[in-house]
């Protein structure tokens, strides 16, 4: 089971976040799960697959050609150059079984509704997860409960977004599905 984490080019403003990708790419592939991602050796993209091919998992990074200079594409993994970001998120979604979104800005937000939007239309079948650290995601789920509270979002469609605020819980509720669904996942 492969895993896509969207998260930022960004380290961020707290030097937690970027630990916290590290920890989780390390614990992700200790679990036996492959990472697909952004392609960039910076920010939390970059401790993401660090901590995962620390230990020693698989790491597929997924890079449009005009950013492979700017994210300053990560050599260390099996790095894929597409040519627009229409084709990262296709491919992206194409080698992953789940996505997980850490802390990042618009192209995360974007990347990580854009794949919900796909299991809300069936076109994808598989777990949305917020990584809600430190509360990182709580306006953002205030959102969504607003719409579901005026009616633009079906209580079905509402149970797409999960959220857990840990990393550790991410990965149980990740090795719970990959129980429930075994390899088909």
């Amino acid at each position: 089971m492969r895993v896509c984490v969207y998260c930022g080019a960004s380290p961020g403003n707290d030097p937690r976040y970027a630990a916290t990708a590290r920890a989780f790419g390390a614990a992700l592939a200790r679990a036996g799960f492959g990472v697909v991602y952004g392609g960039g050796r910076v920010g939390l993209m970059g401790a993401l697959a660090d901590g995962a091919l620390e230990a020693g998992g698989e790491v597929i990074g997924i890079i449009p050609r005009f950013l492979e200079e700017r994210e300053v594409a990560h050599r260390g993994v099996d790095l894929h150059v597409v040519q627009s970001m229409h084709e990262r998120k296709a491919l992206m979604a194409e080698y992953a079984d789940a996505f997980v979104a850490l802390p990042g800005g618009f192209g995360t937000f974007e990347e990580f509704f854009e794949i919900v939007t796909w299991v809300q239309l069936g076109l994808a079948d598989a777990p949305c997860v917020l990584a809600n650290l430190d509360g990182y995601f709580d306006a953002l789920l205030a959102l969504i409960d607003g719409g579901r509270a005026k009616g633009f979002i079906s209580a079905g469609n509402r149970a797409i977004v999960e959220a857990f605020p840990t990393i550790e819980l991410v990965l149980a509720r990740l090795t719970e599905l990959r129980a429930q669904d075994g390899a088909s996942l």
